[in-house]
This record gives structure tokens, C-alpha cells and sequence, in this order.
């Protein structure tokens, strides 16, 4: 919680807000005080106000991003290089190859389709908890090279990330904010109790992640990001 405190008041410090001027001061008294309720409010307060505010085109954007979507779930990190870490890439917890029936009914979330890539030729579904329902349901095409992840819940996106600059982008889907990740980039599951589960380590291709309603979603696959942002438009 200290880490998104520093980074919040730091992201506060270069944002321009034209009316009224003195939001961000507001931001970092609610930061300062003491009653861990009122954090996460602050938080989601600033998430919106930077996506009001922060012309895409700033330098800045990837930096407030990264740090954004760290508290939201996601961790964005540069590296030189990406480096898949030793041992041989495990899939998600409890993960299991179902019918699309079958993956609805353990879930909590629609699982919606986009309709530009028509029926998937798989469906996964993992991370069941006590009562068997599932946190992740997986749509596969192109014999697996081609993914769409969908999540339980808002900005819970569930994943740890390493990539190589230029790193992630702002960019829209639907009106709302989205991330592309151009390029190759490491990728590992965080589970259910915040854990990032490194031994689902892999490398993974060019993604984009967005939310929809009550769930969250990344596309993963050799895309352009115009090509990514017309397929996730397409949910059905």
C-alpha cells in the first residue's frame, strides 16, 4: 500500500487538470489520511481522472499506465530483453479443456465471442475456487496461436508482465481505456491471493487488454493494434 501511495502522489505531480486546479492537491490529502477504506476509493478516483485528463500522446502515459495497472492487478516492467525463466511453462491453476456450455456454467462473467474470429476451436476454463467456479475462461483459435483470456471482474486483469520498450500504450476500445503491449513480453499468472505464479512463465505474443462490463479481457496473438482494438470491438 505504500508503493501505490508514492506512486499515486508521484503520478499527481505532472497531471494538468484544467477546471477545478486544485484536484490534484484534494488527491493527495485524501491520500494522507489514515483510514485504509478510503485508499482504493482514492485510487479508482485518480484512475479516472488520468484517463480525463492525459492526452494518449504523452511521454508520461506508459509510466502511469504501468503504475495504475499494478494497483489494478497487472504489473508492467522494462526490461533490456524478455527472458523466459527457467523450466517449462505450466498452464494456469486447475486448468482444464471444457465445451463452451460447459465453461459458461463455471462462470461467474458472459463468456462473449468476438465475432470477427467466430467460434473457438478450444475452450479453457481455470482457477476454480472452493465452490468449483472458475476465475479465467480461455477462448482459443488458430490452433492456439490466437487467445482471448476472459476474467472475472474490473480491472483484475491477473497477469504479471515483463516487456521490452516501447513497452505498454494507451489506446481505446469501445470508449474505454485499454493497454497494447507491442511486442514479445514475459507473462505469468497471478492467482486468486495475489501470488504470481511464476512457474506459468511464458512468452508471450503482442497483447491487448481491456474490461467490458463485469469482465476483463486480453486478446494475445501476431496482430497489429488495429487489428487487435477491430477484434476486441467485435464481442458479442
Amino acid at each position: 500500500m505504500a508503493d501505490l501511495e508514492r506512486e499515486l502522489r508521484d503520478l499527481s505531480a505532472w497531471l494538468e487538470t484544467p477546471d477545478p486546479p486544485d484536484v490534484t492537491a484534494r488527491v493527495r490529502v485524501r491520500l494522507d489520511k489514515p483510514a485504509r477504506r478510503w485508499r482504493p476509493l482514492v485510487a479508482a478516483a485518480l484512475v479516472a481522472l488520468v484517463v480525463a485528463v492525459v492526452p494518449p500522446t504523452r511521454a508520461a502515459v506508459a509510466d502511469a499506465v504501468a503504475g495504475l495497472l499494478r494497483f489494478a492487478g497487472v504489473s508492467i516492467a522494462t526490461s533490456p530483453t524478455p527472458r523466459l525463466p527457467g523450466g517449462t511453462a505450466s498452464p494456469f491453476p486447475g486448468q482444464r479443456a471444457v465445451a463452451l456450455d460447459e465453461a459458461q456454467r463455471a462462470v461467474r462473467f458472459p463468456i462473449r465471442q468476438p465475432a470477427k474470429l467466430g467460434p473457438p476451436e478450444q475452450v479453457l476454463i481455470a482457477d476454480p475456487d472452493a465452490a468449483g467456479r472458475c476465475r479465467v475462461a480461455t477462448l482459443l483459435y488458430d490452433g492456439g496461436a490466437l487467445r482471448v483470456d476472459a476474467f472475472d471482474g474490473r480491472l483484475d486483469l491477473a497477469f504479471h508482465k515483463e516487456v521490452t520498450p516501447p513497452g505498454a500504450e494507451w489506446v481505446q476500445v469501445n470508449g474505454d481505456f485499454a493497454v497494447w503491449v507491442d511486442g514479445p513480453h514475459v507473462l505469468s499468472y497471478v492467482d486468486r491471493a495475489g501470488e504470481v505464479r511464476r512457474e506459468t512463465a511464458r512468452l508471450a505474443a503482442s497483447t491487448l487488454i481491456w474490461q467490458d462490463d463485469d469482465a476483463s479481457y486480453r486478446l494475445e496473438g501476431v496482430l497489429s493494434k488495429a487489428e487487435a482494438i477491430e477484434i476486441a470491438r467485435s464481442l458479442r
